[in-house]
């Protein structure tokens, strides 16, 4: 298992929320769990926010089992799968405008499937009309139709994060992947990629949504508080009483209350959850 944070500001109570899912998640299935800095979008990075993340999972007791990676430093990887797509067929340059693809239903005859010479193009996955399910560990059946194209590397040069995010699964050998319910759109074109790609996907799990007095998501746009970090331990014993599991009293440390609460932890908790209402501290 994995949590991904993007580093473009503090970690918020919803994002401290998924860390420990994440990571009970794993650890009841006696797996590892990884951490992974989703840096690809420099422009919305904030100095030192990775360091900022990263010592607050620590200070709460989340710390990887394997060394931390940067999506940043793997851009060779994100250039091989995207020549593995081309040789398939599976993607096309776009050097069109918002505007000329909201006119054309979102691709005009100036796409083609080779390098368009001079011109700053979008690389995009070929939609296919497939229809994609996956058993999703707490929703339970879904399927979708990748009915439109989508951006696998922007104008500017960026990588898109469905081709990122699936990449370094995959470099990861990540096989379950448990994140918030905000991300379920996101499942059917990533197994889209899995698919053209030629890998089997992991096991996808997507669990409610943290949310403020006026139920919005926590997020960093709604100015979400930051995690404080003096009151660790009472954190992590609040966010596991939400999950459904007493801590023992016993218990003074952030490690020592996690240990116990993944023998003690079931996906089945969240299922009748709608949402998580805000913790602050």
């Amino acid at each position: 298992g994995r949590f991904a944070p993007s580093p473009t500001g503090p970690l918020h109570y919803g994002s401290l929320l998924a860390a420990v899912i994440s990571y009970l998640d794993a650890k009841s299935r006696n797996g590892d769990w990884l951490i992974r800095i989703e840096d690809i979008d420099g422009p919305r990075t904030q100095p030192n926010a990775d360091k900022n993340i990263l010592t607050c999972l620590s200070a709460h007791g989340l710390v990887s089992d394997f060394p931390i990676t940067y999506q940043s430093r793997h851009h060779d990887r994100y250039e091989k799968a995207l020549n593995k797509l081309y040789e398939t067929g599976f993607i096309y340059h776009c050097p069109c405008s918002r505007k000329e693809l909201s006119e054309n239903r979102g691709h005009t005859a100036r796409c083609v499937s080779q390098d368009i010479g001079g011109l700053d193009c979008a690389i995009k996955f070929r939609a296919t009309n497939k229809s994609f399910y996956w058993q999703d560990g707490i929703y339970g059946h879904r399927e979708a139709v990748i009915d439109h194209d989508f951006v696998l590397k922007r104008k500017d040069g960026l990588y898109a994060y469905q081709l990122a995010v699936v990449v370094d699964d995959i470099a990861q050998q990540i096989t379950q992947v448990i994140r918030g319910a905000d991300l379920i759109e996101s499942t059917p074109m990533q197994l889209a990629l899995y698919d053209a790609l030629g890998f089997a996907p992991p096991i996808y799990s997507h669990f409610p949504l943290m949310t403020n007095d006026q139920g919005q998501k926590l997020s960093k746009q709604n100015l979400s508080p930051s995690v404080n970090n003096h009151f660790a331990v009472e954190n992590i014993r609040e966010i596991v009483r939400l999950l459904g599991i007493e801590p023992l009293s016993e218990q003074h440390c952030c490690k020592a209350i996690l240990t116990d609460a993944s023998k003690r932890w079931s996906r089945s908790q969240l299922t009748s959850i709608d949402h998580f209402d805000e913790l602050i501290r």
